[in-house]
């Protein structure tokens, strides 16, 4: 297990200090899930052009469901895990680029990576069959929103893979408990 947090500490080392002052301010906005509400102003109106009015407010129930359970999932674990944050970590400060202007104290698992990439594989999930390649650009922005947690100095790699893992996960099964709620509504 020390290998594997040596090894997470050297990947986030080597991906931290990839980064520039002159794109700091990009990454801090992809960063700002403020940033993210036109994307998702964009995904609500597609969501009611493609699939009506009910169809909607139920998902967004469901959506609604999907993010509290990934963040307060990650907040369980973080403390449970007490992982510190690589911008909270001696040893690793030192020679990191942290950009963020906060740092909360426990990092494992990555609650931005969670969601992000369970919004892109549930939305991506029902509109699979309406827009079949939108799943492949969320799941783009899901990973530039990952990356820029380790680009910030918050979050080691590892606490973005098992994030998106579990990310992946919350998604699919929100999406499963959804088609399913629409069919005993008779709405699909």
């Amino acid at each position: 297990m020390e290998e594997l947090i040596e090894l997470d500490h050297k990947l986030f080392l080597y991906l931290n200090n990839l980064g520039s002052a002159t794109w700091d301010w990009m990454w801090i906005a992809i960063s700002n899930k403020w940033m993210a509400i036109p994307l998702y102003a964009f995904l609500l109106f597609l969501l009611f052009k493609k699939f009506g009015w009910k169809y909607s407010v139920i998902t967004m129930i469901f959506i609604a469901l999907l993010i509290t359970c990934t963040d307060q999932m990650a907040n369980v674990f973080k403390d449970f895990f007490m992982r510190p944050r690589p911008c909270r970590q001696e040893g690793v400060t030192q020679f990191a680029r942290i950009v963020a202007e906060r740092c909360g104290k426990y990092g494992f698992y990555s609650a931005h990576a969670s969601s992000t990439f369970a919004v892109a594989i549930f939305l991506g999930s029902i509109f699979k069959k309406k827009i079949p390649g939108l799943i492949w650009y969320l799941l783009i922005w899901a990973a530039f929103v990952a990356y820029s947690r380790v680009y910030l100095g918050v979050h080691y790699p590892g606490d973005i893979i098992v994030g998106a893992i579990f990310g992946t996960l919350y998604g699919y099964l929100l999406y499963l408990l959804q088609q399913f709620t629409l069919n005993k509504l008779k709405l699909v």
